[in-house]
């Protein structure tokens, strides 16, 4: 099984994954077409392989499947969630303080480093305390 990437780019470029799905063939050398669920029926089931990340069985590895809710345009709402840590970068007289946020319907290992201050004005919610 592998896991499909999910149709956009969102900050810093970095993919996201939803999945896994079955690959049912292998089309050409570099394409698979894989076994979507009824929710992505409008979505074709053909990618090319740099699309795919390889799932690595292991029978102790339990999936929490969460089901997006994907709007029409194949898009879905994302939020942050929380503010895991801190730190303060800097650039020869100057210090950038950044935040590492962690993301709805994402693991932390796909958190990102924001701004501070860009967060703290469209997030304000994080940083009430």
């Amino acid at each position: 099984m592998r896991g499909v990437k999910l149709f956009e780019v969102r900050g810093k470029l970095s993919p996201r994954y939803i999945g896994p799905y079955k690959v049912l063939e292998r089309i050409g050398a570099v394409a698979y077409r894989l076994a979507l669920p009824p929710k992505l029926a409008d979505v074709h089931n053909v990618f090319h392989v740099s699309n795919l990340r390889k799932y690595i069985h292991d029978p102790e590895h339990a999936l929490l499947y969460e089901q997006l809710e994907l709007q029409e345009d194949m898009s879905y709402e994302e939020f942050s969630v929380m503010i895991i840590a801190r730190e303060v970068r800097k650039l020869r007289n100057r210090k950038i303080p950044y935040v590492k946020i962690w993301w709805s319907n994402h693991d932390d290992r796909e958190a990102t480093r924001e701004l501070e201050e860009t967060m703290e004005a469209h997030h304000p919610h994080l940083f009430e305390e």
